[in-house]
């Protein structure tokens, strides 16, 4: 990854409640936060801060926070459901941590709900028919609601939630050039590359998935994320989430009816989305 030239940061004073920008040299460019009285006046900024702070536009970056701090209630609620499924179904952690490469080749930690044993080997891709499915797990597959932990990475500016997707460090060293541009954008938890290959799995079947994967799914994938990292309007990504939204029961109903072998691979993920269905009336009846 080439090395970028530093970027002098601007200032953000809050002073009882009111902003000033000190020394700065052009919108967009990267933000540090003082808090000068009035520690709540500050607060609501504290998360735009930490973006900016890794490039992301602030149209960009007050797009995501809205629109995450308005879907929080649901979030927390189905992901109170599904966690408690998860400790339920298999032991072992409830969060998977997965290194990704971010915006200017930094890595981190990208979250996402266990679905897997815990007990399973790693292997750089998930398949289909993955044998180390746990029953919530395949659930949790098949619909995407693994993906929700990465609010959080989206609250701290590691991803938005409309960006090229992030690759895996073993990934990203084979195409360097490419991911060179790609990565002067913050990755998202969906993007055009994640709607186009929406069954990419499936793909996958064969005796050499990673060799499909890098050389006929990948290279498709960069083309699409490189046309993104060069115009993304915040219009087309409104259209990219509101695709999004509707995936998870369409993804369900589409493998109900084509996928064989229904009884054997499906009656226990129906079972889990049974139990999540149930654990989520409960944990909201408990609610005030």
């Amino acid at each position: 990854m080439r090395a970028q030239a530093p970027v002098r940061p601007r200032r953000l004073v809050w002073d009882r409640g009111k902003a000033n920008l000190v020394g700065a040299d052009a919108i967009g460019e990267y933000v540090e936060l003082a808090v000068v009285g009035d520690p709540a006046s500050a607060l609501a900024a504290m998360t735009l801060e930490s973006a900016t702070a890794r490039g992301i536009p602030w149209p960009a970056r007050c797009l995501d926070v809205v629109l995450t701090v308005l879907l929080a209630p649901v979030i927390l609620l189905a992901g109170a459901a599904i966690a408690l499924a998860i400790y339920i179904d298999s032991p072992g952690p409830t969060i998977y941590r997965s290194r990704r490469v971010g915006r200017g080749g930094q890595p981190f930690e990208m979250l996402k709900f266990r679905k897997m044993r815990s007990d399973a080997t790693s292997g750089p891709l998930t398949l289909d028919d993955d044998d180390r499915f746990t029953p919530i797990g395949r659930f949790l597959a098949a619909t995407r609601l693994d993906e929700l932990p990465q609010a959080w990475n989206v609250l701290r500016g590691e991803m938005r939630l409309v960006g090229p997707r992030p690759e895996l460090e073993c990934f990203v060293a084979q195409f360097p050039d490419q991911y060179d541009e790609i990565l002067t954008v913050t990755p998202g938890v969906t993007g055009n590359s994640q709607l186009r290959f929406v069954d990419e799995r499936r793909l996958l079947d064969g005796p050499d998935p990673e060799g499909t994967y890098r050389e006929h799914v990948l290279p498709v994938k960069i083309e699409i994320d490189l046309e993104y990292a060069r115009s993304h309007p915040l219009g087309g990504d409104l259209l990219i989430l509101a695709k999004t939204a509707v995936l998870p029961p369409a993804l369900l109903l589409d493998r109900l009816r084509h996928r064989a072998g229904f009884l054997r691979l499906w009656l226990p993920t129906a079972a889990a989305a049974v139990l999540l269905a149930l654990v989520f009336v409960l944990v909201s009846s408990q609610l005030p």
